[in-house]
């Protein structure tokens, strides 16, 4: 498997705080907000914030075990080519129609719409993590570690 992880260790260090990730998640519904009130100037402070939220908390533990931190992890190893996801990758994809549609509904001032989707395509987001934490979970167990 190639590698497809474009970002560099210390970010992925930084963004598997638990911090990090769950306060990034919340990027979604700013976004849709500032979009239901057509307010440029937080549309960009909700971009701005989803682009350096990973650099802004401290490195986490690599052994960590809260449940985001385990997510980020299992992440970066699928995209280092650690293991196949490939079955799993249409639940990510599946999320991308559901913001596309959160966000126009949210443009026609549809709140209770875009509200929806927004919950919808952050579940399938999290569904998406958790079911790659798993995977990575077993992929980890059934693999002998060979560091002495």
């Amino acid at each position: 498997m190639s590698s497809k992880n474009p970002l560099p260790e210390a970010l992925w260090n930084r963004h598997a705080n638990p911090w990090s990730g769950w306060s990034r998640l919340l990027a979604g519904p700013a976004i849709l907000y500032a979009v239901y009130r057509r307010d440029p100037r937080l549309v960009a402070l909700a971009v701005v914030w989803t682009a350096v939220n990973p650099v802004l908390f401290p490195e986490r533990e690599v052994d960590a075990d809260d449940w985001m931190t385990r997510g980020v992890r299992a992440e970066q190893a699928w995209l280092d080519g650690e293991f196949d996801a490939s079955d799993l990758v249409w639940l990510n994809y599946a999320s991308a129609p559901v913001w596309c549609y959160a966000l126009y509904a949210a443009y026609r001032g549809r709140a209770r719409s875009a509200g929806l989707f927004g919950v919808l395509g952050i579940a399938t987001k999290l569904l998406f993590v958790d079911r790659l934490a798993r995977r990575h979970a077993e992929t980890t167990a059934a693999t002998p570690d060979t560091r002495t």
